[in-house]
C-alpha cells in the first residue's frame, strides 16, 4: 500500500491544540483525535473485543448480513473512501462484495500510520482491490481522495463505528455539510450511528472492569509527554465516564486527584489543576433513528435506507447526496 504521509507540521497542531484546550476558563479539554496516536489506536481495538462494549460488533453483524444489498444499491464504476479505517476488519464484508462485482479502489483516511498499515495487513488479500491510504485529517483526506476520482466514477464514503458521534449535534451536522461538499450528486456515504440505549449499559461500555479504556483514556496524557515534552503524572489522574442526559452522550474526562502543576515545555505553558478537576476528553452522542435521517436531510443527503441491529441498538445508514 502507498501511503500519502502526514504533513510535518502535525506536531505543532498538536502542542497548539493543546494549549488552547488546557487554558481554557471552566472546562478544560482536549480533542478527541489525540485519542488516536498509535497506541491509543491499539487500546481502542482491544476496547472493540471487550464484552461490554457491543458497539463494535452490532456494526459488523451489520456489515455481515447486508454487505452484499449495500453495494447492490450503488453504482458502478465506485470507489471507496474511508475515514478512519481503523484495522480494516470491519470493511472486509464490504469490500469483498464490491470486488465480485468490479476491482476495486479503496482509499483509507487516518492520521495513524500503524492503524494504515494494519488496514493494509487486514485487507491486501482481497482479489482485484488496490489500497491507496492517506495519512490525513478526514476532510483533508477526502479532498484528496475527490480530486483523484476518474470521469463517471462514483464515490462511496464510509464512515463507520460511530466516530459521528464524538461530534456534539451542530459539528456532526457540520461535519457532514462538509463531507456533502467533496461529493457529487448520486454519490453516497455510509454511515454508523450509535443508538440511545439505557445509561447502564452505555457506563459499563466506556468503564469496561479490565480498565482498558481508561489506559486508552489516560494514554493522550502519555502522548503529551512523549511528543511535547508535557511532565503528567498518571497516577495523579483517573478516567471517569458520565452521562450528559441532556445531550444523550457519553462524557469521558481524565480526573485530577490532588491539587497539581503539569508543565508542557512544547505548548509552552503551565496548567494548574485542582482536586476534582477534569479534563474532558471525548464524548459520544447517541441517535435516534430519526435524528438520523432529520440531519442527513438538512446535511443535503437522502437517508436512503436503515438496517438496525436489535442485540446493541446500532443502525448504518445509506445516504445519497442530493
Amino acid at each position: 500500500m502507498l501511503v500519502h504521509a502526514i504533513p510535518a507540521d502535525l506536531t505543532y497542531e498538536f502542542a497548539a491544540d493543546v494549549r488552547a484546550g488546557l487554558s481554557k476558563r471552566g472546562q478544560k479539554e482536549l480533542l478527541s483525535k489525540y485519542l488516536y496516536d498509535d497506541v491509543g489506536s491499539a487500546l481502542f481495538e482491544v476496547i472493540c473485543h471487550l464484552p461490554e462494549y457491543g458497539l463494535t460488533r452490532a456494526d459488523e453483524r451489520l456489515l455481515r448480513r447486508h454487505a452484499e444489498e449495500i453495494v447492490e444499491r450503488l453504482p458502478v464504476p465506485i470507489a471507496v473512501a474511508e475515514l478512519g479505517s481503523g484495522s480494516g476488519k470491519k470493511t472486509r464484508q464490504i469490500l469483498e462484495a464490491f470486488c465480485r462485482r468490479q476491482p476495486t479502489r479503496y482509499y483509507p483516511i487516518e492520521i495513524s500510520r500503524a492503524a494504515l498499515a494494519m488496514c493494509e495487513r487486514e485487507l491486501s488479500d482481497i482479489d482485484c482491490i488496490s489500497i491507496l491510504g492517506f495519512e490525513r485529517e478526514y476532510l483533508d483526506g477526502l479532498r484528496e481522495v475527490a480530486a483523484q476520482r476518474r470521469s463517471g466514477q462514483a464515490l462511496l464514503v464510509l464512515f463507520l463505528g460511530s466516530t459521528i458521534g464524538n461530534f456534539d449535534r451542530m459539528a456532526g451536522l457540520k461535519f457532514l455539510n462538509q463531507v456533502r461538499r467533496n461529493l457529487q450528486p448520486g454519490d453516497s456515504m455510509l454511515l454508523g450511528t450509535d443508538l440511545v440505549k439505557p445509561s447502564a449499559q452505555l457506563i459499563a461500555a466506556y468503564d469496561d472492569e479490565l480498565g482498558v479504556t481508561a489506559a486508552f483514556n489516560l494514554n493522550v496524557l502519555a502522548r503529551i509527554n512523549r511528543e511535547l515534552d508535557g511532565n503528567f503524572d498518571l497516577r495523579k489522574f483517573e478516567h471517569v465516564a458520565k452521562i450528559n442526559h441532556h445531550a444523550r452522550s457519553v462524557e469521558m474526562h481524565l480526573r485530577s486527584m490532588c491539587r497539581q502543576t503539569v508543565e508542557i515545555p512544547a505548548s509552552d505553558i503551565s496548567v494548574d489543576f485542582r482536586e476534582g478537576e477534569t479534563i474532558w476528553t471525548e464524548s459520544s452522542h447517541k441517535y435516534s433513528p430519526e435524528d438520523v435521517v432529520e440531519i442527513a436531510r438538512t446535511a443535503g443527503f437522502r437517508c436512503d435506507v436503515q438496517w438496525i441491529d436489535e442485540e446493541w441498538p446500532f443502525a448504518e445508514n445509506l445516504l445519497i447526496a442530493e
